[in-house]
This record gives structure tokens, C-alpha cells and sequence, in this order.
């Protein structure tokens, strides 16, 4: 804002009653006596408590410029959040803390701001009060309890906009300025110095430009749809005249299909009556061949009468002569089975003389074996005896077999001890892989966040052979968590970038890496060199006893193991030696905490505070941050367990490797004994054999003997067996004589029936021929009887027939006529029928013809009618409904020009007046600036933006104001100048500019100072 008189400012702020003691403008405590310089919505008063860094403070701004000057952490941004946070502004626009809770001073529970609006007709008073608890607020508008939407309606209606960067710019929005595009920067200037409905006419014209495009396309789609339905129903159109022709063929071929079953039923009528009149000369000529054949039939029967006597004598003596020939038979078997009875008689006597050979043979062979025994037993006599010999190799068998007992009992001392071996190794093991599936854990945990880091570590794993020094894998692979519940802090305090890193011991070393993984196998990994003298012992700047009074227990460093490279960086770079971690005691202390010497970063229970110290007024700032819960080192490994099991391990290998040496040389030596034991037990079976021979051979001397004595009791007596056989043989002669002539008497009586039987077979076959003549004889005249039978049987079947079919033909016809059974057939289907064939064959050729015909007509039915027709109807309102759309888009683009009109002619005119001034103040700077639309297409409402073009050097070229282009001094100049522009054209209370000054250089400085201080 300009001010009529010399600019003054606030040289100072202090918090000793937290408040300034000096405005600009005169704007003493109470003093309003400018009021009306006021425009309505400027802030006359603000009053915080308890409030970031104030306890208390009052502030009274003027009418005009306001600058409040100070040193780092004096409270100016304090007052900027004060007048966002109590317009009902978002924390978002400050870009400080999240939450409203974070805005209350630390230690207090709530905080309080006030701030009082110019408003005619009596001033707007709104009070925000802020829990920290549950971060809420309590609104109060003139004293009266109110919601946030209320507040932000009534500051809405008074035209201030503090999520505006060109009226409300805090600290840390300074930067984002230049960022903006030129569409926002544009949007922005509309609703802070345009007229209210200028930003109102812009978003009504991106409407209207919206829904013209919805229109256009509309329009063309239904174009597109209408020409292609014309296109189609065109191709149709032939369709439909061949379905036409079509229906003309089958309509001939339905009154065809009619008038055939009459003509049916009349052919089949006139078949029936013929087939009557065939049925009765038919039944007339069977008649008369029934009457000449009955004389022939009575000789018959009575042939027959004679036959049945005869038979039944034939059959008796069949069964006479049946029963003889069984007698026979059972007889002759009996005779069969004597011839047998003899046969094994003498069978037996055979066997009887061959045993009796055998047992001679035998009687021979003892007799000699007896004579060479006892020439044997005569040559053993004479030989030495062998019974000390004997003695000796059982003293020395029981020796072997001693030291054999020994190694035995030393082998299973070793076999338990080399099972406990393999059951403590595999414990270990066990507990080994454990310790290695949480390793893996963490590096699938590592290929999960961080694909080429892992792809990486694999690589390394497989080269460790290339590099000199050592190379340690990623931090978070290598530092291991004395306690898993720390893990956190050591996480909060090391970036991830860093926990992904490599570590190298060599610079070389860390080189070749990169040149492998990054250029080569284009990973994006992160190294580390490590320092060069070791920082992993450096002792913290203060001994743990000395901060325990705090609650503090420990430091970064105590709580993790990692190799001497890594915990080196850690400590040069992270100083984790030197930040101490607390308790909850810590958390309640922390206002006393805060004001030790040397501490920059310490952690309580669940927050991370970072202590800074001003270089103006050596005043502390802190910051503070929750600890947020460990992902990757929650998982830990005991280093020293891990090795001393890989130890145990290896000793467990060594013993097993000692035992099973010594087991192979006790097997040597058990194997040396057990060859010489069966060496000394061969011996010792000779010898035996040697000195039990002479009685060996004694014992079976007479053993023979006995046996030899006992074959000659047992002689067979052959004389006395054949006089036994003799006896046997004659007395089943004597049976078979008896048998003999039982057999003939039966054969005999058998020869007498048969000569009967055939006697009687004579009398027959005469009666039979006799019978067979007659029958022959009616056979003849039987077969034209049978002729004229089937025929009338035939006719009869016939004619029924005919009838039901009649019957049918004739409902048949009537149904397909769709007449009632009692009805006559109507004189059009009869005029109908009168033009067309009369016979059969000549209605199937025109059926056939027709069919043809209509058969060429593929590919057709109603339906192509009826969608072309359907379509049809469809253009016809395609055509209404187009000619409506074009009338509509018509009308909408004449509204939309006029709209066009409204708004871009006032908007062009304010750009040009900002224009003006802004390059005004660039010349006066002797630099040069301009500001304009720019648009690339007229019609493209939403791309339009206001394009600030500066040139702080005589030898470049305007260039487009950007974040990237321009230094940050000149960033910060375009956009205070840009702000004091607008001020001309000013339609809000007040704008707010935090820190404009931060990247000036002291030439931007005292230019801008001039500026604001020309009246």
C-alpha cells in the first residue's frame, strides 16, 4: 500500500510482554483515528495468546504499508500464520505444520487469536480458539459462538482471499510465486483485482466452451449415424424388392400345398371303390373251392383214427427193447471190470520180483562199502596225536577274540559319541539357518522398496573378488539391532538413501562399482566411501552420565552393531555417537532439555527434536517430529551368536572328522583279526576231523553191519507169492463164466423185440403213404383256396386302409384349408384351384418349379422389411433431431460470443494497466518487464494466462519469468513488483508479503525500498 508520509518501521521485535512496541503509520494501542483511510476488511487489530512464539501480543496495523522488521526467530512469520489461521485459512497455505495443534506454543494446552475487521456500519470481530488435545477450534463471530463456514462466509464477503499467492504470500509460499502457471497467476489476478464478476465470466466461459465441444461432437456424431443409416437403408433397398418377388412365389407355392390333399383324397375315393368291387368277386370263387375239397378231408381223419393204436404199440416196444440194451451194458461192464481185477493181480506179483532185485542189489553194495571202511580203519591206526596242537589254537583264538571284544566296545563308545556330534550339529545348524531366514527376510524386505539395489547385491555377491578393500553390502543389511525396539530411532535418523548404500572401504574400489553397476547395468544404486581415519570409536562430546538426569540412557551408537567402515560413516556423517535417546522423563523435561549446550538432535519415547541456535540473537528454535514405527531394522541378528555358532559348528565338523579316522583304523585292525581268527578255526576243524577220524570210521564199520543184517531178515518169499496170484486169477474166472451168460439171455430178448417193432413199422409206412396221397391230392386244390384266402385277406386290409386315409386326406385337406369339418370349400379357393394343375404329377412339378424359384432368393426374410422401414422412420427423426442440435449449437455460440465480449474486453484493459505499472517499476530500475495475455487459441477459455516477461540485463533478451530461468533475488523482485501493480487496481483490504527479502541482494534491496517509499 502507499503511504502519504516518510515510511517507518518496527526495528524490533521482543517477547518480554509479547508485544510490538511500534506500528507503522502511527498505529498506536487504541489510536484508530484514521479510520477512515480504512477500506473495508482491513485488519485494525490482531491479538494472539499463547501463540507460537508470543504468550501475549497486541498489533495494530495501519491504513496504508506495514513492514515489520526483524531478526531470525523474533516472530514475523508468527504473525502471518495469526492472520491466515484466524481467517479461517487452511495450515496447508503456510506450509508449516499439518496440524492447527502444532500453531498453540509448546507446554501450553491452547492458544487464542483475535483479529478485529474494518466493516462499515460496525467491525467484524472473529476469535479462533485452538485445543491441542484433539486439534480443534472454537469460533466466535462479534461474541457469539459460530462454526468455521460461517467465518469463512462473512471474510468471503468482504473480498479477502488468503489461498491467493497475488493477496496473501507466506514464507514459505514465497517461491512458489514464480512457479505458478500463467493460467493460475491469471485465475489469481482475476479474483484479486478484477471486478467480482470478471473470475465469474471466465469460469461461465469454460462452460460454455465445454459443453459447445460436447455439442459439436454430438452434432457430428448424429451426422455420421444419419449418413451411414442413409448409406445402409440404400443397400437394403434392393433386399426388399427381391423379398417381395420372393413372397409372390410363395404365396403359389401355399395355394399348391392346399389344393394337393384334395386332389389326394379324390385319387385315394376312387382306388377304395375299386378295391369293393374286387373284395366281393373274391370272396364269390372261395366260396366254391370250399364245397369240392370236403370228401377228401373225411378219408383223412379217417386214416388217421387207424395210425394212433399202431404207434402206441411201436412206442412199447421201443422201451422193451431200451431196457434190454441197459441190461446188456451193465453186464458187460461187469465183465470189463473182472478183466481189470486180473490185470492188477498180476501187476502186483511184477512189483513184487522187481523189489526183490533192489533189495539183493542193496544186500551187495553194504557188503563192499563194509570191506573198504575196514581197510581204511586200518591205515588211521598208525598217525600221531594232535590234542596239544589243538590246545594252542584255542589259547590263541581266545586272545583274537579278547582284543576284538576291546575294539568293539571302542567303536560304540565312538558311534555315540559321533551321534551326539551329529545331533548338536544339526541344533546348531538349525539355529544358524534361523538367524539366515532373518537376514533373507531383510533382503527380501530390501528387493521390495528397491529393485536395483538388490540386483546390485546380488552382483557383488557373485564379484567380491575384484576389489582390494573391503565392500560392505547395504547398511540396512549390516547394522543389527541390539534391541529390536530401538530400531526406530536408528531408522528416523538415517535416510533411506543411506540404508540402501554400499559402503567401500577404497575410493578405487567404489569407482569400479559404479562403473559395473550404474553405466554398465544402468542400476540406480547409492556408495559410500568411507572416511579414511575411523570415527567409529570417537567418544560422544559429553559422557551419558552427565544427561541421565534428563532421561536420557544412551546414545545412537550403544544400540546397533555394524562393521568399523560403516559405523565409521555413521558417526562422521549422522554423528550417532553424539545423539543421545531418552525416556518418557525425557518428553516432560524437554522445555529444560532444550537449553543444554551441545545438543542439535535428541529423541524421546516416540519424537525427534532438532534444536537450532539463531547467529542474531542465540535463540533456540527447535522442531519436532513422531518417530514413525521401524520397517526394515526391526529385524535382528546377534553378531557374536552368530559366530560363535559358526564356531561350535566347526569344531563339531573337526571332532566328527577325528572319529571317523579312528573308526577306520579300528575297522583295519578288526578286519587283520577276523581273517587270522578264521585262519586258526580251519585249523582247528582239521585237526578235530584228524583225531575223531579212526572212531568215525569204527562207528559206521558197524552201523553197516547192523543195517546188513537186518536186509538179509527181510527176504521175499517169490515162490509162495505166484501160487497166491494163481489162486486169485481162478477164482475171478469163475465170476466172469456167471456174468458171460447173463449177457446173452438179455441179448436174446432184445433180438425178439426189435423183429416186433419192425413188423409193426411195416403196417404204418402203408397207412402213411396212403395218407400222403390223399393229402397231396387236397394239397393241390388247397393251394388256390389259399390264394383266394390271402387275396380277400389282402383286399380287406386294403380297404380299410383306403378309408382312414380318406378319412384323413379329407381332414388334412380341410385343416390346411382352415374350413370346418362340416363346412364346404369356399368358392375363392375353388375359383383358385380351377387355374391351377388337376393331377398329382403336374402340382410336384409346379411345387418344384416354385421352389426353385424361391430358393434363389437367399438370405431374405421379413425382418429385412421391416428394418428397412424401421430406418426409415429413424432418418426422418435424425434429420428433425439434427437440424434441432445445429440450431441449438447456433444460438449457443451467439450467447457464448456475447459472454466472450463481457469478459475478455474488461480483462485485456486491466492487463494492460498492470502492464504499465509493472513495466513502469522495471524502468525505473533501468530494467524492463512486461506483462500480457497470452493465449495460443482465442477459443480455449481454460488456457488462457497472464505471461510476465522480465530482462534485468541490457545484453539478454525479455525472458518469461519461471522458477528455473531466473536467480532468486530476481524472482523475488517480479514478484514484489508484480504486487505492487496490482496495488492501483487493488479491490482487497490488504495483502500480506512474508520474508520478500529473503534471496535479495542488497542493490534489490534498496530498489525495492525506493520503490515502496515514493508517495
Amino acid at each position: 500500500m502507499e503511504e502519504p508520509s516518510k515510511r517507518e518501521r518496527l526495528g524490533d521485535v521482543t517477547r518480554s510482554t509479547q508485544t510490538l512496541n511500534s506500528m507503522l503509520s502511527a498505529s498506536q494501542h487504541g489510536d484508530i483515528a484514521g479510520q477512515g483511510r480504512y477500506v473495508e476488511g482491513s485488519i485494525l487489530r490482531i491479538t494472539m495468546k499463547n501463540f507460537l512464539t508470543y504468550d501475549y501480543s497486541e498489533l495494530y496495523p495501519g491504513p496504508n504499508l506495514n513492514m515489520i522488521v526483524g531478526a531470525n526467530g523474533t516472530g514475523k512469520s508468527s504473525i502471518v500464520c495469526a492472520i491466515c489461521l484466524g481467517l479461517a485459512g487452511k495450515t496447508a497455505l503456510l506450509g508449516r505444520g499439518d496440524k492447527v495443534g502444532l500453531y498453540v506454543k509448546r507446554g501450553c494446552s491452547k492458544g487464542f487469536i483475535e483479529i478485529e475487521l474494518f466493516k462499515t456500519g460496525g467491525n467484524l470481530v472473529i476469535n479462533r480458539e485452538i485445543h491441542v488435545e484433539n486439534n480443534q477450534s472454537l469460533w466466535m463471530l462479534n461474541g457469539k459462538h459460530c462454526n468455521q463456514k460461517t467465518v469463512e462466509e462473512e471474510v468471503k464477503a468482504l473480498r479477502i482471499q488468503v489461498s491467493n499467492l497475488c493477496q496473501f504470500l507466506p514464507q514459505e509460499k514465497v517461491g512458489e510465486f514464480a512457479k505458478m502457471s500463467k493460467i493460475e497467476l491469471l485465475e489469481a489476478t482475476e479474483k484479486s483485482v478484477g471486478p467480482p464478476e470478471m473470475y465469474e465470466y471466465h469460469c461461465e466461459l469454460k462452460n460454455f466452451r465445454n459443453k459447445e465441444r460436447e455439442l459439436e461432437s454430438v452434432v457430428k456424431e448424429k451426422a455420421s449415424f444419419l449418413e451411414k443409416a442413409k448409406q445402409r437403408n440404400e443397400r437394403n433397398k434392393h433386399d426388399v424388392n427381391r423379398y417381395y418377388e420372393k413372397k409372390r412365389h410363395l404365396d403359389v407355392i401355399e395355394l399348391l400345398e392346399k389344393k394337393k390333399p384334395w386332389v389326394e383324397y379324390e385319387t385315394t375315393l376312387k382306388e377304395l371303390n375299386g378295391v369293393k368291387k374286387e373284395r366281393e368277386e373274391a370272396k364269390r370263387h372261395l366260396s366254391a373251392l370250399k364245397q369240392a375239397q370236403a370228401p377228401m378231408l373225411r378219408k383223412i381223419h379217417e386214416i388217421e383214427n387207424r395210425l394212433k393204436p399202431t404207434e402206441a404199440q411201436i412206442k412199447t416196444k421201443t422201451a422193451a427193447i431200451k431196457e434190454a440194451s441197459l441190461k446188456c451194458k451193465q453186464k458187460q461192464d461187469e465183465l470189463d471190470r473182472k478183466h481189470k481185477e486180473i490185470d492188477d493181480i498180476k501187476q502186483r506179483l511184477r512189483l513184487k520180483r522187481m523189489e526183490e532185485e533192489d533189495h539183493q542189489k542193496r544186500i551187495s553194495n553194504t557188503r563192499q562199502t563194509i570191506e573198504g571202511l575196514k581197510a581204511e580203519l586200518a591205515k588211521v591206526g598208525d598217525q600221531p596225536d594232535v590234542t596239544p596242537q589243538i590246545n594252542a589254537v584255542t589259547t590263541e583264538l581266545r586272545q583274537i577274540h579278547e582284543e576284538r571284544s576291546k575294539i568293539e566296545g571302542e567303536k560304540a563308545d565312538l558311534r555315540r559319541e559321533r551321534d551326539n556330534l551329529h545331533a548338536e550339529s544339526k541344533m546348531l545348524e538349525k539355529k544358524l539357518n534361523d538367524m539366515n531366514n532373518m537376514m533373507n527376510a531383510k533382503q527380501e524386505k530390501l528387493r521390495g522398496c528397491h529393485r536395483d539395489t538388490y540386483s546390485a547385491l546380488q552382483w557383488l555377491r557373485q564379484n567380491r573378488n575384484l576389489f582390494q578393500g573391503n565392500v560392505h553390502e547395504p547398511m540396512m543389511l549390516m547394522i543389527n539391532m541390539r534391541d529390536h525396539r530401538f530400531a526406530k530411532y536408528v531408522e528416523m535418523h538415517i535416510p533411506f538413501h543411506d540404508l540402501r548404500a554400499f559402503v567401500f572401504q577404497r575410493k578405487d574400489d567404489m569407482e569400479k562399482f559404479m562403473t559395473e553397476v550404474r553405466d554398465r547395468m544402468n542400476l540406480k544404486v547409492n556408495c559410500i566411501s568411507a572416511p579414511e581415519d575411523s570415527w567409529s570409536k570417537k567418544p560422544p562430546s559429553r559422557h551419558i552420565e552427565s544427561l541421565r538426569r534428563f532421561g536420557f540412557f544412551t546414545y545412537l551408537r550403544e544400540l546397533f552393531d555394524a562393521p568399523d567402515e560403516v559405523m565409521s560413516y555413521l558417526c562422521h556423517q549422522y554423528r550417532v555417537h553424539d545423539v543421545p535417546v531418552g525416556t518418557d522423563k525425557t518428553k516432560a523435561m524437554i522445555k529444560t532439555v532444550i537449553e543444554e549446550p551441545y545438543l542439535r538432535v535428541l529423541y524421546t519415547v516416540d519424537e525427534r527434536y532438532t534444536l537450532k541456535r539463531s547467529h542474531y540473537s542465540n535463540k533456540i528454535s527447535t522442531s519436532n517430529s513422531a518417530v514413525r514405527p521401524s520397517q526394515f531394522l526391526n529385524i535382528t541378528v546377534d553378531a557374536e551368536e552368530k559366530r560363535e555358532l559358526e564356531e561350535k559348528i566347526k569344531a563339531c565338523e573337526s571332532k566328527l572328522n577325528a572319529i571317523d579316522e579312528r573308526m577306520k583304523a579300528l575297522q583295519k585292525e578288526t578286519a587283520a583279526l577276523g581273517r587270522r581268527d578264521n585262519e586258526l578255526l580251519a585249523e582247528k576243524k582239521r585237526l578235530f576231523e584228524l583225531k575223531g577220524k579212526k572212531r568215525q570210521l569204527e562207528q559206521k564199520i558197524s552201523t553197516k553191519q547192523d543195517s546188513l543184517k537186518q536186509m538179509e531178515q527181510s527176504v521175499i518169499n517169490l515162490k509162495k507169492l505166484e501160487e497166491e496170484t494163481q489162486e486169485k486169477v481162478a477164482a475171478v474166472n469163475s465170476q466172469k463164466v456167471l456174468i458171460v451168460t447173463g449177457l446173452m439171455t438179455q441179448m436174446k430178448l432184445r433180438a425178439k423185440l426189435t423183429m416186433e417193432k419192425v413188423y409193426l413199422a411195416l403196417d404204418t409206412v402203408g397207412l402213411i403213404a396212403e395218407k400222403t396221397k390223399l393229402e397231396n391230392d387236397c394239397r393241390e386244390g388247397a393251394s388256390g383256396l389259399k390264394i383266394f384266402d390271402k387275396k380277400l385277406s389282402c383286399l380287406e386290409q386294403r380297404k380299410t386302409q383306403l378309408t382312414e386315409k380318406c378319412k384323413e386326406l379329407m381332414k388334412s385337406a380341410k385343416s390346411i384349408c382352415r374350413i370346418q369339418s362340416d363346412e364346404p370349400l369356399p368358392e375363392g379357393l375353388q375359383t383358385a384351384f380351377s387355374k391351377l394343375p388337376d393331377t398329382l404329377d403336374e402340382i410336384d412339378a409346379m411345387l418344384n418349379e416354385e421352389r426353385s424359384r424361391a430358393e434363389c432368393f437367399t438370405g431374405l426374410n421379413e425382418n429385412v422389411v421391416v428394418e428397412y422401414n424401421r430406418r426409415e422412420q429413424e432418418i426422418k427423426n435424425l434429420e428433425k433431431e439434427l437440424e434441432a442440435k445445429n440450431n441449438a449449437l447456433n444460438t449457443y455460440r451467439q450467447n457464448m460470443s456475447e459472454a466472450k465480449e463481457r469478459w475478455l474486453n474488461p480483462l485485456k484493459q486491466l492487463v494492460e494497466q498492470i502492464n504499465v505499472k509493472f513495466s513502469d517499476f522495471f524502468r525505473s530500475m533501468q530494467c524492463a518487464g512486461e506483462v500480457d495475455l497470452h493465449s495460443e487459441n482465442e477459443e480455449e477459455y481454460d488456457k488462457y494466462g497472464i505471461r510476465i516477461r522480465v530482462k534485468f540485463h541490457s545484453s539478454t533478451q525479455l525472458h518469461e519469468l519461471t522458477a528455473y530461468h531466473q536467480s532468486g533475488g530476481e524472482r523475488s523482485v517480479s514478484t514484489m513488483l508484480y504486487l505492487m501493480a496490482l496495488q492501483e487496481l487493488n479491490r482487497c483490504p490488504f495483502r500480506v508479503v512474508d520474508e520478500i527479502n529473503q534471496v535479495h541482494t542488497h542493490t534489490h534491496t534498496h530498489t525495492l525500498s525506493n520503490l515502496t517509499s515514493v508517495p
